[in-house]
C-alpha cells in the first residue's frame, strides 16, 4: 500500500503563521492543474506498482479548486494506478469555501473525508492570525459537510499564542466535542522565519509565544480527550476509535508515499525527492517533461533516526527490533542513551517497544534527538 499527496499552493489571503508554500493569486490556476496532471502521469513508476491506500489534497487551501478540477486528479490517479477499494481521499478545506452548492458538488466525487483549518471558535483570534473566516462560519460549515453526508471529518485548532486564554482553550476543545468531530489535530503555533509573525514579534509588535502557556494547554488537551474516549495516536493528533488518519499515519510507518506539485515531498524506503517550491519553475520544467525534483539517497543513519523521530511520535511506539533490522546492534546504542529518560519517566518500555508517557510527550523532539545516530 502506498499513498499519494496532492500540493495545491493557492489561498485567499495569507495567515500570519503560516510558511508553507503557497501563493495568493490564482492567474496561473489552469497551468497549474496542466501541470500537476503531467507530473502524476511522468511519477507513475515512483511507487513501483504499489496499490494506493490514501489520496490526500494539501495546501495552500485545496478546497479554492472545483469539484470537476479535483475529480479529474482522482480520477488521472485511478487510471494510472490501482487504488484500493475504500481509499481515503481527504480534502483539505477553509470553512468559508464549504457552501452548500460546493458540498453538493463535492458529494458526487471521490473524496471522502474532510480535513478543516478551523484553528479557533473567536473571532479575535482569527483576525490576530489573518485567517479568511469567522467564528460562526467554522461552525456553520462543519454542520453542513455533516448535513451532507460526510461522517469521516477532521479539523485543525491551535494553542499557545498569547490570545488564547485558557477558557477559551476549554471552549475552542468543548465545541469539537459538541460538534460531534471524530479526528483532531492541534498545533503549538510556531514562531517560523520569513513569516508576518516572526517580523511581529522581532518589532515589538506582538510578544513572544510563552513555552509554559502551550505546556500547559497541551496537557489540558490530552486530558480533556482522554475524558472524551479519544486515543491520543500521534502528538498533534487525536481521535475516536477506528477515525486515525490513514494518510497521515501511514507517513509515520513509514509507507511508501508519492508528492506531487510544487514543494511537495516524496518517500520510497530508499530515497527521499522534493519538488521546487515555486509555481511558475514547477509549471515551465513540466512543460518539457521533466519533474523539478531534488532527490536525496537515505543513508544507514538517516533511515535510523528517521524512524527513531516519526515512530517516538506515535502511540505504537519505537520497535527495538525494527531498529536492528536497518541496523544490527541499533537497539543496545538506542537503550543507552535513553538511560537518563527512563529515570525521568519521559518513556517506557513494553515488550520491546518503548513510547512516550504523558510527560515525555512535552519532550518529544528532545528524546527523539537525543537518540539520534
Amino acid at each position: 500500500m502506498a499513498g499519494i499527496y496532492i500540493h495545491i499552493p493557492f489561498c485567499k489571503q495569507a495567515c500570519h503563521y503560516c510558511d508553507f508554500h503557497f501563493s495568493i493569486s490564482l492567474q496561473y490556476k489552469d497551468q497549474l492543474l496542466a501541470a500537476l496532471a503531467k507530473e502524476i502521469t511522468l511519477q507513475k513508476q515512483y511507487l513501483d506498482g504499489e496499490t494506493i491506500e490514501t489520496i490526500y489534497f494539501g495546501g495552500g487551501t485545496p478546497s479554492v479548486l472545483d469539484a470537476g478540477e479535483i475529480s479529474a486528479l482522482i480520477n488521472l490517479i485511478t487510471d494510472l494506478h490501482t487504488v484500493a477499494s475504500g481509499a481515503e481521499i481527504t480534502l483539505e478545506a477553509n470553512p468559508d469555501d464549504l457552501d452548500k452548492a460546493k458540498l453538493i458538488a463535492l458529494k458526487n466525487t471521490s473524496v471522502n473525508r474532510f480535513s478543516i483549518g478551523i484553528q479557533s471558535f473567536f473571532d479575535d483570534d482569527l483576525l490576530w492570525m489573518n485567517r479568511v473566516h469567522r467564528a460562526a462560519e467554522a461552525e456553520a460549515a462543519v454542520k453542513r459537510v455533516q448535513d451532507t453526508g460526510f461522517e469521516n471529518i477532521t479539523v485543525d485548532l491551535i494553542y499557545g499564542y498569547p490570545l488564547l486564554t485558557d477558557a477559551k482553550w476549554k471552549y475552542n476543545l468543548d465545541k469539537v466535542f459538541e460538534l460531534d468531530i471524530p479526528h483532531i489535530s492541534a498545533y503549538s503555533m510556531t514562531v517560523e522565519p520569513r513569516t508576518a509573525l516572526a517580523s511581529f514579534i522581532k518589532n515589538k509588535k506582538q510578544p513572544a509565544m510563552n513555552e509554559e502557556q502551550s505546556a500547559a494547554q497541551f496537557l489540558y488537551m490530552m486530558d480533556a480527550m482522554q475524558q472524551r474516549g479519544f486515543e491520543h495516536y500521534e502528538i498533534s493528533n487525536f481521535c475516536k476509535p477506528g477515525h486515525y488518519s490513514r494518510h497521515n499515519s501511514n507517513y509515520w510507518k513509514g509507507i511508501k508515499y508519492l508528492g506531487i506539485g510544487p514543494s511537495a515531498h516524496s518517500f520510497n524506503g530508499e530515497t527521499r525527492q522534493w519538488n521546487i517550491a515555486n509555481n511558475a519553475k514547477y509549471i515551465q520544467s513540466l512543460e518539457t517533461g521533466k519533474v523539478p525534483a531534488e532527490i536525496e539517497i537515505l543513508t544507514e543513519t538517516n533511515r535510523l533516526n528517521e524512524y527513531i523521530m516519526t515512530s517516538l511520535r506515535t502511540m505504537w511506539g519505537l520497535d527495538l527490533s525494527k531498529l536492528d533490522t536497518i541496523a544490527k546492534g541499533a537497539p543496545d546504542e538506542v537503550l543507552i542513551a535513553a538511560e537518563s529518560f527512563f529515570e525521568k519517566n519521559w518513556i517506557s518500555k513494553k515488550d520491546g517497544i518503548i513510547y512516550l508517557t504523558q510527560s515525555g510527550k512535552l519532550y518529544a523532539d528532545h528524546i527523539a534527538s537525543e537518540l539520534f545516530f
